[in-house]
């Protein structure tokens, strides 16, 4: 488990970094932001799907889970 917790904490690492300095920003730009800082922290193998939804969180863009109409 010492494994996955670090591997874990580089990506807690790279998300918080990108949020600080992204958030709020375009969504091309933070999954820039947010793919450099995954490389930086030696954690670029991450599940496409997370990247994805990290990204549209710090970009702000509104997400409703699917089959939930207002």
């Amino acid at each position: 488990m010492p494994i996955a917790a670090a591997r874990l904490a580089k990506i807690e690492r790279a998300v918080d970094q990108t949020r600080a300095s992204h958030a709020g920003q375009p969504f091309a730009a933070v999954h820039q932001a947010l793919a450099e800082a995954l490389q930086a922290e030696g954690a670029q193998r991450v599940v496409p799907q997370a990247v994805e939804e990290s990204t549209l969180q710090i970009s702000g863009v509104a997400t409703e889970p699917k089959g939930t109409a207002g």
